[in-house]
């Protein structure tokens, strides 16, 4: 018979106790632990396309397996990548960025991530527009600093001007923190309100990062992008983007940043005693798909358009939910306080609500400082939504 030998218990850091799970992947793994058990889930909540990732991508990459490439490659990702995403940027906003000036990484969590431990600390401020995903306080925090969260409006859809947001800066002030088409709410931002921004910024000395992951999916107007600024503020402007929302590259991991020198060198130098590079024979997918699957994102971008509009009209016709299109992203963001009651009196009691009793899985607005609202994605079928929609409607009569 073995012998436990009880110890005290495991301390952990400040840091670590301080931090949250993520609320889109507990939602996910909550919609597994019931599917594991034979629940058919309607998965509404997780931001993940439903296209296949584009066939040249997995066609590079295996090739990439079967021709030996599985060694560590430059811990900033390979030269071709590098260089390929910066010309991309130099064709479509005129950045004046060369391979040099990004950096490849695990995801774009990860380029968030470590740009947050390269410039913020203890008592510094982030300005950032809320409702915000619900990693960007999170990562703030874990760096030392405070998030200054500045609501934006669900009667403009949720715009981000820059009005509000210089307001709120101030001495303690280190970066303005952007991310339009926004997650949770489809927000844009428009040319004049960034330009204001980083004009504002660079006066300053300010650094504005612009998480422009869903960059490709927008709707009402053509997408805008920090970089086309980049010249005119080289200092000022950090573009960050993912691979995963655009060619539907979640599981792939390849992310990316572009800036200044001095800012790609600090994450350069992180990323060395964190990841090492991302993975190899996946930034030869990545660089295949960014080189040749413009075609697919069309067709994705033409789709989402249409699943946009089939959501918001089915949350509309349910008794309590407000919802206005989204102008870019693949979430509906709608206002559900009005459905509140016993059982359901909040946006997390309600999400559990429909999970359990309509087996729906959405994300509650208070995860992204929200309380009043839901998020739904609409990154899946047209056959899912309507079902997703018919079960909520049953579980709220």
């Amino acid at each position: 018979m073995s012998v436990v030998i009880r110890s005290a218990p495991v301390d952990l850091s400040a840091r670590a106790a301080a931090i949250a799970e993520s609320a889109t992947l507990r939602v996910t793994r909550r919609a597994a632990e019931l599917r594991a058990r034979g629940v058919q889930v309607v998965d509404l909540g997780a931001g993940e396309p439903d296209f296949p990732s584009p066939a040249v991508a997995v066609e590079a990459a295996r090739q990439a397996l079967a021709d030996g490439f599985t060694r560590y490659t430059p811990g900033s990702g390979i030269p071709e990548l590098r260089a390929a995403l910066a010309e991309s940027y130099r064709e479509r906003y005129g950045a004046p960025w060369q391979g040099n000036d990004s950096v490849i990484t695990v995801g774009g969590k990860a380029a968030l991530f470590e740009l947050a431990l390269a410039l913020f600390e203890g008592g510094q401020e982030v300005v950032l527009p809320s409702p915000c995903w619900v990693s960007f306080p999170e990562q703030i925090r874990f760096a030392g600093a405070s998030p200054v969260t500045v609501p934006t409006k669900v009667g403009d859809g949720f715009r981000i001007h820059a009005g509000p947001i210089l307001e709120a800066v101030t001495s303690r002030t280190r970066a303005i923190l952007l991310n339009a088409p926004c997650n949770p709410t489809g927000g844009v931002i428009a040319p004049e309100d960034l330009r204001r921004i980083v004009a504002f910024a660079a006066e300053r000395g300010l650094v504005v990062i612009s998480d422009e992951t869903y960059e490709r999916f927008t709707y009402d107007a053509p997408p805008v992008s920090a970089a086309a600024l980049a010249a005119e503020f080289p200092e000022t402007v950090v573009v960050v983007g993912s691979f995963s929302k655009t060619y539907a590259m979640t599981g792939w991991r390849i992310g990316y940043l572009l800036g200044p020198a001095a800012i790609v060198k600090a994450v350069e130098n992180i990323q060395s005693h964190a990841t090492s590079n991302p993975t190899s024979f996946a930034m030869v997918g990545a660089l295949a798909a960014l080189r040749h699957a413009g075609p697919e994102v069309e067709v994705m971008q033409a789709e989402y358009k249409a699943r946009r509009e089939i959501i918001a009209a089915g949350l509309n016709r349910i008794p309590g939910f407000q919802c206005r299109p989204p102008s870019g992203a693949f979430y509906a963001f709608p206002r559900v306080a009005a459905c509140y009651g016993p059982g359901r009196e909040d946006s997390t009691a309600l999400a559990e609500y429909l999970l359990e009793q309509a087996s729906v899985a959405v994300v509650p607005g208070a995860a992204f400082g929200a309380g009043e609202h839901i998020r739904l994605s609409f990154a899946c079928s047209r056959a899912t939504l309507e079902e997703g929609l018919e079960r909520i409607a049953a579980a709220l009569r």
